[in-house]
């Protein structure tokens, strides 16, 4: 009798709910896409067959999320829900102090006025867009201190998301320690490919900013998936929960932002947590101004309890496998496929090399979001750029910043796609892959003051 050589895994729920999907046509997409102004950003939801563009609030949550929503406690002040939250960040992530915002960006609001004094500098494991931004926007200055290896695409060194210690140490004897507002670290890194920061890296980043007297604000974001790796590929991490791991990554830190949109299973919501006493005494009044009183932060009762109980599911090592699993089931189908995509795999997202897929598009013609264009226009799938667009410009020079990395991002929404849909998003790739050589890239036709990427239109070249 033949003997089954590997058992297959599914993932670990039923289908309690669907929501039907809207197939079009080639013809339709061609007029969609050309109104949106060839950024996937502007188009409807309607229009869309399977949507990739982020993982960001776009999760299906558990019946036990949706029993908890019921639980609501809408009080203006002193929300039971946000003493569960509290409880919950307190046990998973081990911070002190908890400040609950409407989403990531409003936590990068609070944290960047109050440590970044103007002229100041905030190095980081890469940038993120809005991070940046927020930093920027209270005087800082951002500097990229991650390892070289990020921005090579086909380097498989196990954890890009690494800070250089060497550029970090050669920051702080260049500006001086007391110029440095605190380093940001972000876990996974999402712009270098959903990479993660090992263990023993962000160890040695802590001992280094104490020595020097710097904060370190970790972008908890998406930890739970970085734990994940460090658990699969860090040496004496094997045996330990994801939970375990969580808290030790955390201790690293003196305060973390928080978009509970990804990691928690989440449509709305986010948090600041922190340590220092100080520090949360200041919050605590500034999230006054910026998102509601501190025990909502711009959050109903019932979407606390949602991101308390998604904390607990989130954490299960059941839910990292199938989740991870499926972004590594979809990159290792595209490279049996020969389709040039950032490696290792990442935790939530495959990012396709668009400088691969063009080499005819000089960067000014914006192939990564050619390449997304192309997608929709193939299949009905959205996907999101992360290149030259998603870069912006240098404030002092106007110029646009030329990242090494020019990717499109096919960013897995949690619990919400099914295998099936991996396989026709494969074949979509794999199509375009096919017509590469007939592209000839875009024209950027309006750009907006802030995050470009969001709002920018686009002609055909």
């Amino acid at each position: 009798m033949k003997q089954i050589q590997r058992r297959s895994w599914a993932e670990p729920f039923k289908i309690k709910s669907v929501e039907p999907l809207r197939m079009t046509t080639r013809e339709e997409r061609e007029q969609t896409i050309k109104e949106a102004g060839y950024n996937t950003f502007l188009l409807r939801s309607r229009d869309v067959y399977i949507d990739l563009l982020t993982d960001s609030g776009t999760n299906a949550m558990s019946d036990f999320q949706w029993a908890g929503m019921m639980l609501g406690d809408e009080a203006y002040a002193g929300s039971e829900n946000y003493y569960n939250l509290e409880k919950a960040v307190q046990e998973f992530y081990g911070y002190k102090h908890l400040v609950p915002t409407h989403q990531g960006r409003g936590a990068e609001n609070l944290i960047s006025q109050i440590l970044i004094k103007k002229g100041d500098y905030v190095p980081g494991n890469m940038y993120f867009t809005t991070t940046r931004l927020h930093q920027e926007l209270a005087g800082g200055n951002f500097v990229d201190v991650i390892i070289d290896e990020a921005h090579d695409p086909q380097n498989t060194f196990p954890f890009k998301g690494n800070v250089d210690l060497q550029k970090y140490e050669n920051l702080i004897k260049k500006v001086g320690a007391e110029k440095i507002a605190y380093i940001t670290i972000g876990a996974t890194v999402n712009m270098a490919g959903g990479q993660p920061i090992s263990m023993e890296n962000l160890r040695a980043v802590f001992q280094l900013s104490q020595k020097n007297k710097i904060k370190v604000v970790f972008d908890a974001t998406r930890a739970m998936e970085n734990a994940f790796f460090i658990k699969k590929r860090e040496k004496g991490y094997e045996n330990k929960t994801i939970k375990e791991i969580l808290l030790e990554m955390c201790s690293y830190s003196d305060a973390a932002t928080m978009s509970g949109k990804k990691d928690l299973l989440v449509n709305i919501g986010g948090f600041l947590a922190i340590n220092d006493d100080a520090i949360f005494e200041e919050a605590r009044n500034m999230v006054v101004i910026y998102e509601g009183l501190h025990t909502y932060g711009g959050l109903a009762g019932r979407d606390m309890e949602a991101m308390a109980r998604g904390i607990q599911e989130a954490c299960q090592l059941d839910h990292l496998q199938a989740r991870i699993g499926q972004v590594e089931y979809v990159g290792n189908r595209l490279l049996e496929l020969g389709i040039p995509i950032v490696t290792p795999i990442g935790g939530h997202a495959i990012f396709l090399d668009a400088k691969k897929f063009y080499p005819q598009l000089e960067q000014l013609k914006f192939p990564a979001q050619t390449l997304a264009a192309e997608l929709y226009l193939d299949s009905g799938i959205r996907a999101m750029e992360r290149g030259i667009v998603s870069a912006g410009r240098n404030k002092e020079t106007g110029d646009h910043y030329y990242p090494k990395l020019e990717l499109v991002r096919l960013t897995f929404p949690r619990r919400v796609y099914t295998q099936a849909h991996c396989d026709v998003t494969v074949e979509s790739v794999y199509e375009v892959w096919q017509n590469r050589e007939s592209v000839k890239g875009l024209k950027m036709i309006y750009e907006p003051k802030y995050l470009r990427f969001f709002q920018a239109r686009f002609e055909k070249l």
